[in-house]
């Protein structure tokens, strides 16, 4: 990914464009480069912009998606950001939902794209053999629909961080933390509206996750990707950004 990593104040960013704002949220197992496609497709008519998630470097005690929504608060506010659009994967849409349950005036739209919240089977229901390769690279496999959609490299990036023990420990308290914070009883106050992008094959939040946040969100609506797996801005690119782009256009 060519795009700049800002520095500031401690928080660590992509911020491309100029326009109405766009926050990407990656998820637990996730990067910056996960959005390569969007910043692409999208910076030119917006300000895209990707804070980098603390997942490994906060304070074990309090490592979660509390913390997390806590942070993205003090990202958001550091920014001076108002009347932007969320779009997170994974944990990151958790995160965006935690963030907009308590900051709805501040949000014009939220794009969850296989958010946790309700339920996952993340690594497919086990947690990685540490030292195994090939364990490693078929539960990387797990989330795609397409298993060459994990390539190589990335299977090299995450068998580096199940590797290491501080990172390890951190992505553990993570994902205890998405599952204890379940937010059926939130998810019916969020009044903003919320595009849900889920891939039909998505094996860690399975499409019946999408449809249960689709009855729950009173002001949702549900667009289906074929052929696709958990992180649809990656494994189908080009549609994901066709849902996004016609969402965005009717929001304006």
């Amino acid at each position: 990914m060519d795009f700049t990593i800002k520095e500031d104040k401690g928080f660590k960013y992509v911020d491309e464009g100029a326009g109405e704002v766009i926050v990407l949220l990656h998820g637990l197992m996730g990067a910056l480069s996960n959005w390569e496609y969007v910043v692409n497709q999208f910076k030119d008519s917006y300000r895209v912009i990707i804070p980098m998630l603390p997942i490994y470097e906060m304070p074990i005690l309090t490592t979660g998606v509390k913390s997390l929504s806590k942070f993205l608060k003090k990202f958001v506010t550091h920014m001076k950001l108002k009347d932007f659009v969320i779009v997170g994967n994974s944990l990151g849409g958790h995160v965006g939902l935690m963030y907009v349950a308590s900051n709805q005036e501040n949000v014009k739209a939220l794009v969850l794209a296989g958010s946790s919240g309700l339920y996952e089977n993340a690594f497919g229901g086990s947690f990685p053999k540490r030292g195994n390769y090939d364990y490693i690279k078929e539960k990387v496999q797990f989330t795609f629909y397409d298993p060459a959609t994990a390539s190589e490299e990335l299977v090299d990036e995450v068998f580096s961080t199940v590797n290491n023990r501080e990172r390890v420990i951190r992505i553990l308290a993570n994902a205890k933390s998405a599952i204890r914070h379940n937010m059926a009883k939130d998810l019916p106050k969020i009044k903003i509206p919320v595009c849900i992008i889920w891939g039909k094959q998505d094996k860690v939040t399975p499409p019946d996750v999408a449809e249960q946040f689709n009855t729950l969100l009173p002001n949702s609506e549900l667009h289906w990707i074929d052929k696709c797996g958990h992180a649809p801005m990656m494994e189908q690119p080009v549609e994901f950004n066709i849902v996004l782009k016609e969402y965005l256009s009717k929001l304006n």
